[in-house]
C-alpha cells in the first residue's frame, strides 16, 4: 500500500507541474546573427548541467549545481525567451497544492489529506 501511495505522491507532483506549466511557453526565434542565441542556448544547457550534477555528483558539489541552475534562470530571463501568461489564481492554488501534498506523500508515505 505504502509503494502505491508513493507512486500516487510521484503523480501527483507530475500532475501539477503539468498545470503550472502550461502557462510557461519558452519560444525560439531564427536569429540573423549567430551570437544572439548564446543566452537561450546557453540557459539550456548549463540548466542540463545543474540538474546532472545536483542529481549524479557527490554531496561535496551540490552547492556548484545550484549555482548552475540559478545562472541557467538568469540567462532566461536574459534572452527574454521565456513567455510567462498570467495563472489564475485558483490554478495556482490547485497546483501549488498538488506539488506539496504529493511530495508529502511521496516522502512519508501517507496521504495528509
Amino acid at each position: 500500500m505504502k509503494l502505491f501511495l508513493r507512486l500516487l505522491g510521484f503523480g501527483f507532483i507530475i500532475w501539477g507541474i503539468y498545470i503550472l506549466g502550461q502557462n510557461i511557453i519558452f519560444t525560439t526565434n531564427p536569429y540573423p546573427y549567430w551570437w544572439r542565441g548564446i543566452a537561450a542556448d546557453g540557459s539550456i544547457l548549463t540548466l542540463m548541467s545543474g540538474i546532472m550534477i545536483l542529481i549524479f555528483a557527490p554531496r561535496g558539489m551540490k552547492n556548484l549545481g545550484f549555482i548552475f541552475v540559478t545562472v541557467a534562470i538568469a540567462l532566461v530571463f536574459l534572452s527574454s525567451r521565456a513567455i510567462l501568461n498570467p495563472t489564475s489564481l485558483w490554478q495556482f492554488f490547485l497546483s501549488f497544492t498538488m506539488i506539496a501534498g504529493g511530495y508529502q506523500t511521496l516522502i512519508t508515505g501517507r496521504s495528509p489529506f
